[in-house]
């Protein structure tokens, strides 16, 4: 571990060098490859509609100009209800690749006061047991692995006192180690509450920190760090080529209010503009809940050709 670290800070240094030798030429590399990245849809967006057609629902992603899905959670169980052979071959065959898939990082705990959101019916939700890192690591990674898909994303874990960012950081560990003989990219989702201090420290800088930076990576929400009043490109500056995987969607003045890519606050080209720096290799635009999520994903769809270099 400690050649590791030794590495990566020589690494790191190096990358910081070439950043400081210009970062317009970051910008300009991104832009040259601009016509080469692939928007991808991240389909928690549709969690209350997907469940009852899921090829339908596929169509509709990929006849909008979606090329690349990131699967999440499903009240079906599985991958939708399907297998995870059966799953990539339904992506592929309409023309998309299926690249991601979300996992918990430990069980699932409610806030105080949560109650389950109703379902169509009107009744509360019912869905199956959800499967986590701490517990079911290695079934999770196999069946990515069957699927074909390149990365796994933990979409949360545990950060509210610092035993649990430490065990945290065990789970995340253990888990790029695995994933790394398996042949994936690991990574970490962020929201808001990894950047508010537990006991003086923020819970993200020890997940950057004390993770292997080669194992694992982060994938970089940008609606949520903007809410944290944190600039995505100051975590790039720091932490260069550690983001492969972002997800992008906006968020209202009032860093309450989830929107439509361009129709909020994240400033997107600033952010596209060091995408280089950050190593991103794909991006998921996603928004949580909307009342019409293929409206909603139209209009990102569109407003990202006007806001990406």
């Amino acid at each position: 571990m400690s050649n590791r670290r030794s590495f990566l800070k020589k690494t790191s240094a190096a990358a910081l060098a070439g950043m400081f030798m210009g970062e317009q030429l970051f910008a300009e590399t991104f832009a040259n490859k601009a016509k080469d990245i692939t928007a991808g849809v991240q389909l928690f967006t549709f969690f209350n509609v997907m469940d009852a057609d899921v090829q339908g629902t596929l169509k509709k992603i990929a006849d909008i100009g979606y090329k690349e899905i990131e699967s999440a959670f499903s009240k079906l169980g599985g991958f939708y209800g399907l297998k995870p052979k059966e799953f990539a071959a339904m992506v592929s065959g309409l023309g998309m690749s299926w690249q991601s898939h979300h996992v918990l990082g430990a069980p699932f705990q409610p806030p105080p006061g949560f109650k389950m959101p109703a379902g169509p019916d009107g009744k509360p939700m019912v869905i199956p047991p959800m499967r986590n890192l701490r517990d079911n690591m290695q079934e999770l990674i196999d069946e990515v692995a069957e699927g074909g898909v390149n990365y796994l994303v933990c979409a949360n874990v545990p950060v509210n006192t610092l035993d649990e960012v430490k065990s945290s950081i065990d789970i995340l560990n253990k888990t790029g180690e695995a994933c790394q003989k398996a042949g994936i990219t690991f990574a970490y989702h962020n929201h808001d509450m990894e950047f508010t201090k537990v006991d003086g420290k923020l819970p993200y800088d020890l997940l950057l920190n004390e993770t292997d930076a080669l194992t694992v990576k982060m994938e970089l929400d940008l609606a949520w760090v903007t809410k944290a009043h944190k600039n995505p490109v100051d975590l790039f500056k720091k932490n260069p080529g550690r983001f492969p995987l972002w997800h992008v969607k906006d968020i209202a003045k009032d860093l309450t209010t989830l929107k439509p890519v361009g129709e909020g606050v994240v400033p997107f080209k600033e952010i596209f503009g060091h995408a280089t720096m950050a190593g991103m290799k794909h991006f998921f635009v996603e928004h949580d809940m909307p009342a019409d999520p293929f409206a909603s994903i139209t209009t990102s769809f569109n407003n990202l050709k006007k806001l990406v270099p």
